[in-house]
C-alpha cells in the first residue's frame, strides 16, 4: 500500500503559479478539469483575456482562499464549502450562481463486469483483500456523496476498511485507471475523462444529497472574470459541460 498512499494528502500552495494583470485567476474543484480547460480555451478565442486555472479538491480551495490565495473565481463541488466562504464574507455579493450537477458512479477496469448499486450490493465481495479507491470521505465533496451513498445502502460498515482514501476525485480516478485500486467512487465526468475505467453502476440519486457546482466571485475579483462567469452560463459552454458529463442546472 506504499505507493498508493504516498503523496495523497500532500497540502499544496495553489498560488504559486504566476498570473499576469490581464488574467482571470480560477480555482475549480478537480472534477472540473477537462472541462474548463476546454472552455478556458474558447473564452481566450473570443476575448483575447486568459483564464489561469488551479484545480484541487473543494475543501483545499477554500481553505486557501480564506488564507490569502489570489482567486478571482471560485467554482466548487459543495455548497457547504461555498457557503464557508460567504460567511467569511469572501464572495461579492449576489454574484454566487448553481452552475452544474453531476452523477456518483461505480468505477472499474474495462474488464470488469456490471455491478449495481443498490440495497445491500455485494461490494465487499467483490474488492476481497483489495481497495475502494475515494476522495477523503470527512472532507472532498465526492468522497462525502460516496459515504453517504455506501451508507443509505447499507453497506459502507463491510468496506470501511478497505478504502483508500485520496485527496481528489481525479487521484482516485487514477488509482483505479493504474489498476492500483480494482473499484472507485467518482463523478461521472471523471469517468468520462478516463478511457482506462468503465462504470460498473450509478449510485441511485436519491442515495445520497444532491450534488452542485456552485460558482461565485471573490470580494477582490477583477471586472473581467465576471465576463467569464458569464461566459460559464452560456449556451457555448453549457455545451461543452454536457459532452463532459455534468448536468446543466436550470
Amino acid at each position: 500500500m506504499t505507493r498508493l498512499w504516498q503523496g495523497l494528502c500532500a497540502a499544496a500552495l495553489l498560488w504559486a503559479q504566476p498570473v499576469s494583470a490581464r488574467d482571470v485567476s480560477v480555482f475549480a474543484a478537480a472534477s472540473l478539469k477537462t472541462a474548463l480547460e476546454e472552455i478556458a480555451a474558447d473564452w481566450r478565442d473570443e476575448t483575447g483575456h486568459a483564464a489561469t486555472l488551479t484545480f484541487a479538491a473543494s475543501s483545499t480551495i477554500a481553505r486557501q482562499v480564506d488564507q490569502g490565495a489570489p482567486a478571482d473565481l471560485v467554482l466548487l463541488a459543495s455548497a457547504d464549502w461555498m457557503d464557508w466562504l460567504a460567511a467569511r464574507d469572501l464572495l461579492r455579493a449576489g454574484s454566487r450562481v448553481a452552475l452544474l450537477g453531476n452523477t456518483l458512479v461505480l468505477i472499474g477496469s474495462q474488464a470488469a463486469p456490471p455491478l449495481d448499486p443498490a440495497p445491500g450490493f455485494p461490494l465487499a465481495e467483490r474488492l476481497g483483500d483489495d481497495f475502494l479507491a475515494m476522495a477523503l470521505v470527512s472532507a472532498v465533496p465526492v468522497g462525502i456523496y460516496g459515504k453517504a451513498a455506501l451508507t443509505n445502502l447499507g453497506v459502507w460498515d463491510t468496506v470501511a476498511d478497505h478504502v483508500a482514501q485520496t485527496d481528489n476525485a481525479r487521484t482516485a480516478l487514477a488509482l483505479v485507471a493504474s489498476g492500483e485500486a480494482p473499484l472507485g467512487i467518482v463523478y461521472a465526468s471523471d469517468a468520462q475523462a478516463e478511457p482506462r475505467v468503465h462504470v460498473l453502476g450509478r449510485f441511485p440519486a436519491e442515495s445520497h444529497p444532491t450534488i452542485t457546482y456552485p460558482a461565485a466571485l471573490t470580494v477582490e475579483a477583477r471586472p473581467e472574470a465576471a465576463a467569464f462567469l458569464s461566459f460559464l452560463q452560456s449556451p457555448e459552454a453549457a455545451s461543452v459541460f454536457r459532452s463532459h458529463g455534468f448536468v446543466i442546472h436550470d
